[in-house]
């Protein structure tokens, strides 16, 4: 089986204000994206599985537009703590938790995005801690999240990547990331997405195939019988390559276009998934 991810990020912002959104009015968007992608679930779910990834405030218009489609709808974090019956109630003022997702409709949660791991470590930064303790630190408390999304019914898409100054230690790295941040997880409810950071943005050389490969070899090592898919961008240009890779199980998608009127269209996200699919 293989896996397609979106992960929208905050492409809801129209074009004035500096977005890329083109799709839909924004309180219409999370419906829009869905509702114009789950035929393509529908087309491949013999194959594959599907989840989009979408900012909270339209995780009910996604649900909607998803319908009772394989599309799964999923949410871009969790708390690590959460309401329980006899427990804390619902004090989470601008906090995330897995029961209020899953309430919503989701049944997937991503965890450990590149972005995420950045601002956890900034706090980290400003708090004072060391160097060589933040990178643990972040592990922790990502193995917290994604404990919390499970205990609320949910399957988590766990990122994982190194950085540029880590690139020599890559190994070590990637595999204390996977290691700690999967900690008591339910390792069959998870499906883990490799981010080579250091490669990824504008001016960037793409990680090429046998790097990734050997990263997937590695991850597979270490958290035997997880499904590994391609974090840095599934495109139309490296569709093909990425399919050529054994250890690699699918991909995740953000934009569908780079140039031009940058932003993630309907058609385009088909184009990409029939790609890879029938490579």
């Amino acid at each position: 089986m293989k896996h397609i991810f979106l992960n929208l990020k905050r492409f809801d912002i129209t074009p004035e204000l500096g977005g890329v959104n083109r799709l839909a009015e924004p309180r219409a968007w999370g419906e829009a994206v869905t509702s114009s992608i789950k035929q393509v679930a529908e087309r491949y779910a013999d194959v594959a599985e599907f989840a989009a990834f979408l900012p909270e405030a339209h995780l009910i218009g996604a649900v909607r537009g998803a319908g009772r489609s394989p599309l799964g709808v999923g949410c871009q974090g969790v708390h690590g703590a959460d309401t329980a019956a006899g427990g804390n109630f619902g004090a989470f003022t601008s906090l995330r938790t897995g029961n209020a997702v899953a309430q919503l409709g989701c049944g997937w949660a991503l965890i450990g995005h590149c972005e995420e791991r950045m601002n956890l470590r900034a706090v980290m930064g400003e708090a004072g801690a060391a160097p060589e303790d933040v990178e643990h630190a972040v592990n922790r408390v990502l193995a917290r999240e994604v404990i919390a999304a499970q205990a609320a019914g949910l399957k988590v898409l766990f990122c994982m990547g190194e950085r540029s100054e880590e690139v020599e230690r890559w190994e070590e790295v990637l595999t204390a990331q996977v290691t700690e941040g999967l900690e008591g997880a339910d390792l069959a409810n998870v499906r883990i997405a490799y981010e080579p950071v250091w490669s990824i943005g504008p001016g960037k050389t793409p990680a090429d195939a046998p790097y990734i490969q050997k990263v997937a070899r590695l991850v597979k090592s270490v958290v035997p019988g997880v499904d590994v898919v391609y974090g840095g961008g599934l495109k139309a240009d490296n569709a093909e390559m990425l399919a050529g890779i054994p250890e690699i199980d699918g991909g995740l998608i953000a934009l569908t276009r780079f140039s031009g009127e940058i932003g993630f269209y309907p058609d385009e996200y088909a184009q990409i998934v029939d790609l890879y699919l029938n490579a």
